[in-house]
């Protein structure tokens, strides 16, 4: 934290004069490399910084941020077993899903002239075999929904449900097989929704999770039965209900009747 704060304040009160900035660039701003390869992320600036300017470099991703470089163009702690620094570049070996993000590479000097650029590295992992979850039956008219999820993929996958091993288009609607379809399907996350159940959507289903990173994984195929409410099951509970019911009445009464009940039971009653 420390060292994060004074790289900081540094680069505050060098760029605080108002001197324009001035040009910093990379040779790839998209860096993307397999998993537990080396990777490097290059930075360079115009003459006019001078010949010892300062260079940091940060890492941002959605957890947050931190300092991959500090003032004396050394790595940071978290850093030093994995990244070396060339001139104002990085070197990473053996880059994981855990490295991805962006990396901002600033550069000032003592006349207040400062730049920046930005380098988004990506690891690229293949999607694992997804889990997927399917109830197994479905009442007619629920709102049923079929997820499907990897943890594995770097980038993040994309999904496609299969009904019966045929592809379920993601806009049904757009499509004259499936024009009647009411399912909703979002690719992003998996999620296969039916607002309301028919048993034209029982099936078998299976997902399939996908990158660029390698090949897509299928998910295990699961069948989803949705059926009519059983009324006449319910009907028959409440009759056989009402049943013992009044059989309970009649065994009190008779009882009662026959002097079988305690002197108690028939003075209350």
């Amino acid at each position: 934290m420390r060292v994060s704060w004074l790289v900081s304040v540094a680069l505050f009160l060098i760029a605080a004069t108002g001197a324009s900035s001035l040009t910093v660039t990379t040779s790839n701003p998209n860096v993307r490399v397999k998993e537990n390869d080396d990777a490097d992320l290059t930075c360079s600036y115009s003459a006019d910084f001078g010949a010892d300017p300062i260079v940091v470099w940060k890492f941002t991703n959605l957890k947050g941020s931190q300092i991959v470089s500090d003032l004396d163009n050394k790595p940071t702690t978290p850093y030093a077993n994995r990244v070396t620094m060339y001139g104002s570049s990085l070197r990473f070996s053996k880059v994981t899903s855990k490295d991805n993000g962006v990396y901002d590479c600033e550069v000032a000097n003592t006349n207040g002239q400062s730049g920046k650029v930005q380098v988004t590295m990506t690891a690229l992992v293949p999607p694992s075999a997804p889990l997927c979850r399917i109830p197994t039956s479905v009442t007619t008219g629920r709102k049923v929904t079929l997820t499907c999820h990897d943890k594995v993929g770097s980038p993040p996958p994309k999904y496609k449900w299969f009904k019966n091993s045929v592809l379920l288009p993601p806009e049904p609607s757009k499509t004259t097989d499936f024009k009647n379809a009411t399912y909703k399907l979002n690719t992003d996350n998996g999620d296969l929704v039916f607002p309301a159940a028919t048993k034209m959507d029982s099936g078998q289903y299976f997902c399939e999770a996908f990158n660029d990173a390698g090949p897509p994984q299928r998910s295990k195929v699961m069948k989803m039965e949705v059926r009519d409410v059983n009324t006449g099951g319910i009907v028959a509970g409440v009759i056989v209900a009402l049943l013992l019911v009044v059989l309970l009445v009649f065994g009190i009464w008779y009882a009662h009747k026959k002097g079988y009940l305690p002197s108690e039971f028939s003075t209350l009653h």
